[in-house]
């Protein structure tokens, strides 16, 4: 279901809503949003609807009503905002990464206790969310999330698994799922996991979580509960300084690193009308760290120890950055059309204004063929960006295929003499082309060159027809960053922010000498990015051997000097590592997997996908009813020999479930890319002509399933007035013709009487 089609049917629920009576004295259902923007109908906190079909069904199960009769069906069904009872948050914050569990209670206030519908429900989460797991009960039925492997459901019936059918991405970060079946009156107790990043702004940690409730979901009851338990660490073993809070927190513990608040709501009116946010800071004016070791779980597939590597920039505003020498690479292939390329120009312009009078840029465009601004690199001046901007957009007009690797090569060699500065080069783009691991080969060649500070490489996807995991892994080579734009308005927020952080670099070539005395280490990402001022840096990973005491960080700063500081290793102890490194180390992992395509790593990675919990593009997630469950033991063994031998590790034929689909990023859509088909398009799987042949084929055995005159009428309702006008005529024609044809019979019948 698309954005739009979903913001209607809440607007058309709302209406339906109004069918409800409470009783003589019952205050009146709130008022829906005065505007008719469709984002006023958008989620922004957990939220269940009510999906109805059948508008006769609605109605107060407590307190029944006369209602009118009302024809038709709503297709796409009606969401109908259920009311909340409850809700609770529970969440921690540790380095960069945020776990958050919000368990709310509703009622299906708006259904007749003999009816039954399915319930929708949305799950707006914060920075780069991604759902962990969900837990559902309905009276005496329950469902809990489980991740399977994409060979689990070989033999299951396409009934059983209801594909595409269940889950799916209302928007980047709302993710929508169906409860089949839910009884009108009935209460339903949903509680929902997932992770997010932490944001970095003016050196201060921002924790945010749609948790803004509209006040249509306010039930007429007076019982209602809201409360939010928060606990914070640094992490580096630092102290926590809070900052503003969007909701009264009380303190109930703090010790050196760690910080826990309570904070209960004085709900008697309304839920929260605002999102939930808290920001802090880690009490240092200098670059601080802490390298933190831990053992991996007994169970885990991965015997081999994990550790993880924090750097903060601190808050010393005086360090000195690095200048510059970009080159923006930004795709004008037929599909980046519309809004894309508008809010790409606009953020290209907004980038290109922040460029320094020191710094030099240049820009191409590129589809089939090259656009270039200037044959070298020009100077960062305001008569030079004016130009540049009047060039974008004379010459950013969008038509022709994707060509990525000319470019590439072209951006390489206008930086091949760069000196005294960090040579950056930005690649936008919202496809995917066939050679894109020779892409990532010679940038790897060319890395292995040994440069004083070689090119960085920033990318960023837009959609889902874009490999992101080869944007990852060029990133990754190129010691840059990977952003994703899921849709055309978060271009304007990602390329600024994905230049802003390459712009406050103030530590870079970043080497950690311990490497050097450990039996193996595996990192990721795979090379020490920079440490810029607009974030923290976090770099994982496994190891066999023996890490020394000290730990020994150098960089180059921007004056060239080198900067060296000792981090203390340390057990970690108040930080589980095996949680917050599981994300990035199965990112990394499944990019490596795609560039060696390697059948070991992806195993690999499903196996770890399975045993941290975490999604991954090798796992599926269900919802699974309870019941007796067949599944594979959990010796890391046995989970192994399953993975690597192709067998499934749990059987759900004859299970009831309810199919989620894969919550990963996907590694793009060729035919999408050669065909120009924009992001977000759905693409037809039959052409005209094939439509055309299935309409003709069915269209007389629907017209005889719809003979039933109530079916006929409801089939009516599908029709605009003109079309029902006229057939309301063409029915009275055919009457009146039969009447008189009746009549000559009569008449017929007479003449023949003696």
């Amino acid at each position: 279901m698309s954005t739009s089609s979903f913001c209607a049917s809440v607007e058309q629920g709302l209406m339906l809503s109004r069918r409800l009576y409470y009783g003589k004295g019952a205050p009146p259902a709130p008022a829906p949003p005065m505007s008719k923007s469709a984002e006023d109908y958008l989620p922004r906190a957990l939220t269940a609807y009510a999906a109805v079909h059948d508008p006769s069904a609605v109605d107060n199960p407590d307190v029944p009503s006369y209602q009118p009769y009302v024809h038709g069906r709503c297709d796409p069904p009606a969401l109908l905002p259920l009311q909340m009872l409850e809700v609770r948050m529970e969440a921690e914050c540790w380095l960069d990464t945020a776990f958050v569990s919000i368990a709310g209670l509703w009622r299906m206030h708006c259904l007749k206790s003999s009816q039954r519908c399915d319930c929708r429900v949305a799950v707006p989460m914060g920075e780069k969310g991604l759902l962990l797991g969900v837990e559902v009960r309905i009276d005496e039925k329950s469902y809990n999330s489980r991740l399977i492997l994409v060979d689990d459901l070989e033999g299951v019936t396409e009934s059983e698994a209801a594909r595409d059918k269940d889950g799916h991405f209302l928007k980047s970060q709302t993710f929508v799922f169906r409860i089949p079946e839910v009884e009108g009156g009935s209460t339903v107790s949903i509680k929902v996991n997932w992770c997010q990043k932490l944001t970095y702004h003016a050196h201060q940690y921002c924790f945010s979580v749609p948790f803004s409730f509209p006040s249509y979901v306010n039930p007429r009851t007076k019982q209602k509960k809201e409360m939010v338990t928060l606990s914070v660490s640094s992490g580096t073993g630092a102290g926590v300084l809070c900052g503003n809070a969007s909701h009264p927190l009380k303190e109930v513990h703090r010790d050196a690193s760690k910080v826990d608040f309570v904070y209960e709501g004085d709900i008697s009116s309304a839920w929260s009308t605002k999102d939930f946010s808290l920001s802090y800071s880690v009490s240092s004016a200098d670059i601080t760290g802490a390298l933190l070791l831990q053992a991996p779980p007994p169970m885990d597939i991965d015997q081999r120890e994990m550790f993880c590597i924090c750097l903060d920039p601190g808050n010393n505003l005086s360090s000195t950055v690095f200048r510059r020498e970009v080159v923006f690479v930004i795709d004008i292939s037929g599909s980046m059309q519309g809004d894309l390329i508008v809010n790409t120009k606009s953020a290209l312009l907004e980038c290109l204004a922040k460029l320094d009078s020191g710094d030099s840029f240049n820009v191409i465009g590129f589809n089939d063929e090259l656009r270039l601004f200037s044959s070298s690199m020009k100077p960062a001046t305001k008569e030079e960006t004016s130009n540049a901007s009047k060039w974008v957009n004379e010459n950013f007009v969008p038509s022709g295929g994707t060509n990525i690797l000319l470019p590439v090569e072209l951006a390489l060699k206008l930086l091949a003499e760069t000196e005294d500065s960090i040579p950056l080069i930005f690649l936008v783009t919202d496809g995917t082309v066939d050679n894109e691991r020779r892409i990532c080969q010679k940038i790897k060649d060319l890395h292995s060159q040994g440069q004083s500070i070689c090119t960085r490489i920033y990318t960023l996807a837009i959609g889902t027809y874009s490999n992101h995991y080869f944007l990852q892994m060029l990133a990754e080579i190129g010691r840059g960053e990977f952003d994703a734009a899921p849709d055309a308005d978060s271009i304007a927020h990602r390329l600024p922010k994905l230049f802003n952080s390459a712009s406050s670099v103030v530590l870079a070539d970043i080497s950690v000498d311990a490497f050097g005395s450990l039996d193996s280490v595996e990192l990721h990402p795979c090379h020490v990015p920079d440490l810029c001022l607009d974030h923290p840096l976090i770099v994982s990973g496994r190891y066999t051997g023996k890490f020394p005491e000290i730990a020994k960080i150098t960089g180059i700063l921007a004056d060239k000097s080198v900067h060296a500081m000792d981090l203390k290793v340390r057990r970690s102890k108040d930080v589980p590592l095996e949680k917050v490194i599981a994300r990035q180390q199965i990112d990394g992992l499944t990019a490596q997997a795609w560039f060696d395509d390697s059948v070991e790593a992806r195993n690999q990675v499903a196996g770890m996908s399975i045993q941290s919990g975490v999604p991954s593009e090798y796992t599926y997630m269900i919802l699974l009813e309870s019941g007796p469950l067949k599944q594979g033991p959990k010796s890391k063994l046995k989970v192994l020999d399953k993975l690597s031998s192709g067998k499934k590790m749990m059987d759900l034929k004859g299970q009831k479930f309810i199919f989620l689909g894969s919550l990963g990023k996907g590694f793009g859509n060729l035919i999408a890319t050669a065909k120009n088909i924009p992001p977000g398009m759905v693409q037809k799987q039959s052409d005209t002509a094939e439509l055309l042949v299935k309409a003709a084929s069915t269209f007389c055995g629907r017209i005889m399933d719809r003979f039933c005159c109530m079916c006929f009428i409801r089939t009516c309702s599908y029709f605009n007035d003109q079309c029902a006008i006229v057939l309301t005529q063409l029915g009275v024609a055919l009457a009146c013709c039969e009447c008189l044809d009746c009549c000559f019979d009569i008449c017929d019948c007479l003449s023949s009487c003696p």
